[in-house]
């Protein structure tokens, strides 16, 4: 069997700092791009980036710095989380800092993840001790969560001429529904772990749309869980009632993805909803689309419909599963985040 990769994040990875752009009005930082992300970086750090032939140690949002490295300790007051911030006016996504953190010896090649040597993880938030929590998450179903394309811009390469689909991406919790081969009962899982059956919103999930005999042996069905109810989430899409949207199903036994059709197909004739779908690009459109990281961070933004409230963001999917180079041999797929949902919900 050949396992179709999850990709994984590198929290803290050696990159390319490009260019210094000023900023109106602020002297002591400066404008720079790492791989897809906006950087703000201080004026006085300019010259160790050159140092290093604009080298930097590059932290993705989310990344959770140490307490006690005298580089990290500025980070202290922002409890050493990276997030999304606006400094002066300008979009600052991630965090560049000089190579020099390593100490010293060579420094490692580009794209080299360098998050367990600085002592870098990834930031949760604390989840209180649930005795609903049954075991982890189904080792043969690939976990959920697609990466972000400013931290992966050659994707795009990746993207080029296949056709491919936009869906919207839901402001939820994701749920797996996986039904064994071996007769076992329907494991429902979150993100990282399964849930005993009881009253819990993945179950009651299964309970209402049937999953018990909706998914076939074999089968994981993924989504997201949206609405009033979900916890830690705001209902932001005006649900009336907790609902579920189909993302993706994986066939176990042939270690696949579905396609766009045969998802389609499978949620229609189960009666489930999927995840809206915001366009269909196929044919010499596809072959002729320009892919830029502009034009993505352009059609990520927008409303949740009929609502005021932002939408998260976009995920993009070629309409066949191809793997892609960029993203080490996992499915094609990334999402776009909406920048205007980010500064809001961390505001």
């Amino acid at each position: 069997m050949v396992t179709m990769l999850t990709p994984t994040r590198k929290l803290a990875s050696i990159q390319v700092i490009e260019g210094f752009d000023p900023i109106p009005n602020a002297d002591a930082i400066l404008r720079t791009r790492v791989l897809g992300w906006t950087q703000v970086v201080r004026r006085d750090e300019v010259e160790a980036f050159r140092a290093s032939d604009n080298l930097c140690v590059f932290f993705e949002i989310d990344a959770q710095l140490p307490d006690g490295p005298a580089w990290s300790e500025f980070m202290r007051k922002h409890g050493f989380v990276v997030r999304t911030v606006r400094l002066r006016g300008v979009l600052a996504q991630g965090l560049a800092l000089p190579v020099s953190i390593l100490g010293e010896g060579p420094v490692p090649a580009v794209g080299t993840d360098v998050s367990e040597q600085l002592g870098v993880t990834h930031y949760e938030k604390e989840v209180p001790d649930d005795p609903r929590i049954s075991g982890p998450f189904p080792p043969l179903v690939p976990k959920t969560g697609e990466l972000r394309l400013q931290s992966y811009p050659a994707v795009l390469d990746d993207l080029r001429g296949h056709a491919f689909y936009v869906t919207t991406k839901i402001d939820g919790v994701s749920g797996t529904f996986f039904q064994p081969f071996d007769g076992s009962p329907l494991v429902a899982c979150q993100r990282n772990w399964s849930a005993a059956p009881g009253d819990h919103p993945i179950w009651r999930v299964v309970d209402r749309y049937d999953l018990r005999v909706m998914i076939p042996p074999g089968l994981a069905v993924q989504g997201e869980i949206a609405g009033p109810g979900v916890p830690g989430k705001k209902n932001h899409l005006g649900l009336k009632e907790m609902e579920f949207f189909v993302f993706r199903v994986y066939d176990v036994r042939r270690d696949r993805f579905f396609n766009y059709y045969e998802l389609v197909a499978f949620c229609r004739d189960r009666g489930l909803r999927m995840v809206p779908v915001e366009r269909v690009v196929e044919g010499r459109e596809a072959v002729e689309y320009l892919h830029t990281l502009e034009g993505w961070l352009a059609a990520a933004r927008g409303f949740y419909e009929g609502t005021t409230h932002r939408k998260e963001g976009i995920v993009v999917q070629t309409i066949d599963v191809v793997r892609s180079e960029a993203l080490g041999g996992s499915r094609l797929s990334f999402k776009v985040i909406n920048n205007d949902f980010l500064l809001k919900e961390q505001a």
